[in-house]
């Protein structure tokens, strides 16, 4: 984690430093062709992409800073910052999977009805919805009923 934080803090101020070439890239570049512009911009400033970058820059600095955080609050070096490390070192328990299970597909058919139902109407809207929570509701209880049943 700490390569990414130091990757994150190079590339927000990368980002930063890109927003003041642009800035002052179109600064001038107004000044210059002032008279070709037409109608005139109220401001030589292009604010669109100044903000943008700005706030990309911000972006980057607020991941570098929360995997800043998160590294010092683990007390150890990850795995992956580890030059001597090895692909087992990193291999933790990632949850539990049901390969069996068809709740997961019934609960994409009904998101997919919900959002369908945004184009199409609220009707189907409506019965996506109901679906789903049937669905929701079967797959979290898949665990308690007949062959899984605990």
């Amino acid at each position: 984690m700490g390569a990414s934080t130091k990757l994150f803090w190079v590339l927000s101020g990368f980002f930063l430093l890109a927003a003041l070439v642009y800035l002052v890239w179109n600064t001038v570049f107004f000044a210059g062709n002032a008279q070709v512009a037409f109608p005139a911009p109220a401001s030589p400033v292009e604010w669109v992409g100044t903000i943008g970058l700005l706030l990309t820059s911000l972006l980057a600095a607020l991941i570098a800073f929360y995997l800043g955080r998160s590294h010092r609050a683990q007390h150890g070096e990850l795995p992956e910052d580890r030059v001597n490390a090895t692909v087992d070192d990193g291999d933790a328990e990632q949850g539990f999977f049901s390969p069996w299970s068809w709740w997961p597909i019934v609960l994409a058919a009904c998101a997919a009805l919900l959002f369908l139902g945004l184009a199409i109407g609220m009707w189907l809207m409506v019965i996506g919805a109901t679906l789903g929570v049937i669905a929701l509701v079967g797959w979290t209880y898949e665990y308690y009923r007949r062959y899984f049943g605990h």
